[in-house]
């Protein structure tokens, strides 16, 4: 398909949905093992898989910096029409990712003691926390690739193929939930095998593509660029740091539960945080989806498709959020009765309870997500990292630590929101700026700088790329 064949419109849907309903399939991941957790061990291992969860976001998030690092190089170049040089760039990005994935497993075999101490884990929940992270690790390498490939897939124009191979993995990972931790009794490492062996089966699955014929993004001999691979981190870190601010709100959040209000207080928490990952998932869906169109058309420096993208962009973060919002208002106490037993009348109430303030968050984190997503797909990542960084970890602790001193244990539930509306100021600062500076580069008379190169002073062509699909 030529991007230029079809509807912006069109396009855009075509490449969000699927993204956004790969992100919701990813965060079902946890949420399913929590489940069965819940159901078929007990509340407290509940727990430990929440806080091994930071773990998994950890992952997760180096995934996504090499991911969208690489996609985005991928797509500026297949703008240009230098298909040789978007393959090298993804090959080198596999072997670098593979490597990481090794370094990971290696590191945290060694030292899995203090990390899951150093996750939050008490004498309750250590050793529910060790089986699920040690059997977690020999599939690493899976994470990493699969939501690696997974972006790439997208970026090579085939998202609903992305979406199917997405979508059979989560239904793998929910039968085998059932029958390592219902039937076979394995306990929490059953869930994590289970979640393990669904992320393996989909990277085979997107080898087969890139190996195929229709395949337009192939491997090619590498050729090592240091350069580039700086550039990749440079554009990924952003989003990386917007996965892994998930985590991060659980490991912070989860320490000042235990010592405000108390390990019951981490079981409500736990599924908040699975709702918070699947709307905050959501927002990265749509700014993940929007990303290989942007980058395409900022390859060929056409600035007006960029900005009405983001127009639609923001018109569905809008949407989710609403609708994200409403749902958890009304249904949070159904939510909450599927993971705590009907004997645990009070630690239900108190659950429906927060959830409902934590909700509140939810109506301004899309803002800050893609806004953070377009500084990236247009390669300004100084803004970006700014965006990530202040949500995902600055002004959260400082909004965390603010609400506590000024309400204690129940201000921990109103932080999110408080840290959402700040970084939404910056957000809103830094694209005000942008624009800014784009139209004084107009009544100058000057032309808005294209992408960078990893060679100096070329820009290389602007040929159309058609995309198959």
């Amino acid at each position: 398909m030529n991007f230029e064949g079809i509807s912006l419109k069109k396009n855009f849907w075509r490449f969000v949905w699927p993204s956004v309903v790969a992100q919701w399939i990813f965060a079902l991941y946890t949420m399913v093992d929590g489940m069965f957790v819940a159901r078929g061990v007990s509340e407290s291992a509940l727990a430990a898989v929440n806080i091994v969860s930071p773990f998994v976001n950890f992952l997760f998030s180096v995934s996504i910096l090499f991911a969208v690092g690489t996609s985005t190089i991928v797509a500026i170049y297949l703008g240009q029409g230098k298909h040789l040089e978007a393959n090298q760039a993804n090959t080198q990005n596999l072997i670098v990712s593979a490597a990481v994935s090794l370094l990971i497993t290696v590191v945290m075999w060694l030292g899995v003691n203090p990390a899951v101490r150093f996750l939050g884990a008490t004498e309750a929940t250590m050793e529910y926390a060790r089986h699920y992270i040690l059997s977690i690790l020999p599939f690493a390498w899976c994470f990493i690739l699969s939501y690696t490939f997974e972006t790439l897939v997208k970026t090579d124009g085939y998202p609903r193929f992305a979406t199917i191979v997405v979508s059979l993995g989560a239904v793998i990972n929910c039968i085998l939930d059932y029958l390592f931790v219902m039937v076979f009794h394995w306990g929490v490492a059953g869930a994590g095998v289970a979640t393990g062996i669904s992320q393996m089966i989909p990277v085979f699955l997107y080898l087969k593509h890139f190996l195929g014929p229709k395949a337009v993004i192939r491997f090619a001999k590498p050729r090592w660029d240091f350069g580039q691979l700086g550039r990749v981190v440079k554009i990924g870190l952003s989003s990386g740091l917007t996965e892994l601010s998930a985590g991060i709100t659980v490991l912070m959040f989860n320490h000042a539960i235990l010592r405000y209000i108390g390990e019951q207080g981490v079981v409500s928490y736990t599924i908040i945080a699975y709702v918070n990952m699947i709307v905050v998932m959501s927002m990265a869906g749509i700014s993940q989806g929007i990303q290989p169109l942007i980058s395409f058309y900022y390859g060929k420096q056409d600035h007006k498709v960029c900005k009405k993208l983001l127009r639609y962009s923001l018109a569905a973060t809008v949407g989710l959020a609403g609708a994200a919002f409403l749902a958890c208002m009304g249904g949070a106490q159904l939510l909450v009765n599927v993971f705590i037993s009907k004997e645990l009348t009070g630690l239900r109430v108190y659950s429906a309870s927060v959830f409902r303030i934590f909700s509140v968050s939810f109506l301004i984190v899309g803002f800050n997500v893609v806004g953070s997503g377009y500084f990236t797909a247009v390669e300004r990542p100084k803004e970006s990292l700014v965006i990530s960084l202040g949500r995902g970890v600055v002004i959260l602790f400082a909004a965390l630590a603010g609400c506590i001193a000024l309400f204690g244990g129940e201000g921990i539930w109103w932080a999110p929101t408080v840290s959402e509306a700040a970084c939404l100021g910056i957000t809103l600062l830094l694209v005000r700026r942008m624009a800014g500076r784009e139209e004084r580069e107009r009544t100058d008379g000057g032309i808005p700088a294209g992408p960078a190169s990893p060679e100096a002073g070329n820009t290389g062509g602007t040929a159309e790329r058609t995309l198959p699909g």
